[in-house]
């Protein structure tokens, strides 16, 4: 037995579970929050067979795309000619983070 162990951005989230749950995974969600933005996250737990946990990785590679945003920056911002001036960067969002731990002992009671 495995426990697959994704962290996945809020937004990408309920595609996912549905896509999971379509394959009669079950997911057990929680929140979140951490990374460079602070922003959001969902961690998501998936106990699987061995044998599945490629099929679990390539669901979540489907859903969980990376791509790119706009955010102000989180150092401070300059002061130009008394005007107040945020810095801003372009980043890229999404994707996953997923951890795969080997279960000694399952019980669902």
């Amino acid at each position: 037995m495995k426990l697959v162990i994704a962290i996945v951005q809020d937004e990408d989230a309920p595609r996912l579970i549905d896509a999971l749950m379509d394959k009669d995974y079950s997911v057990t969600k929680l929140s979140s929050t951490g990374g460079f933005l602070r922003s959001g996250n969902t961690t998501l737990l998936i106990g699987v067979n061995k044998e599945e946990v490629d099929n679990v990785i390539s669901i979540i590679e489907e859903y969980c795309k990376t791509r790119k945003q706009i955010t102000a920056a989180p150092i401070p911002a300059t002061w130009v000619s008394s005007v107040y001036m945020p810095h801003t960067v372009e980043v890229q969002v999404g994707g996953a983070t997923i951890f795969v731990l080997d279960i000694s002992q399952f019980e669902k009671i």
